[in-house]
This record gives C-alpha cells, sequence and structure tokens, in this order.
C-alpha cells in the first residue's frame, strides 16, 4: 500500500513540476508554463526610446512574481 502512494504522490508531482516550452512572437521569448510556476526568457522588441530590446528573466510561483530582471 505505501508503495501505491508513493508512485501516486511522484506523479502528481511530476505532473505540477514539469513544463511546457512556449515560444512567443514578440522578438524571441521563451515561456516556460507548469501548473505550479511560470518562467519568462524575456528577449522582445522594446517601446522605449533608445532601446532596441528588453532582456531578462522573470519567475512566477502560484501567480506572484518572485524575480524579475527585465531591463
Amino acid at each position: 500500500m505505501k508503495k501505491v502512494i508513493a508512485v501516486i504522490c511522484v506523479l502528481v508531482a511530476l505532473l505540477l513540476l514539469f513544463p511546457i516550452r512556449q515560444q512567443m512572437k514578440d522578438g524571441g521569448t521563451v515561456v516556460y508554463n507548469a501548473i505550479l510556476y511560470d518562467v519568462y526568457d524575456v528577449h522582445r522588441i522594446s517601446i522605449e526610446e533608445g532601446k532596441d530590446f528588453d532582456e531578462g528573466i522573470i519567475v512566477e510561483i502560484l501567480g506572484y512574481e518572485v524575480f524579475n530582471n527585465v531591463k
């Protein structure tokens, strides 16, 4: 019985933590989506004057932004 519960827990953890990769059409941004977290590898065309691209990483856990270094 304990082995069955352990296997079920491992399968649920894999389901919650396994990311799906998406390529955005904004200049090269890549998004990794899992149920519990999102990671954005940002490389997009900037709308600010004198700046070509915005680059950096954004990490969200359960919808809350915990890291952002997009410049």
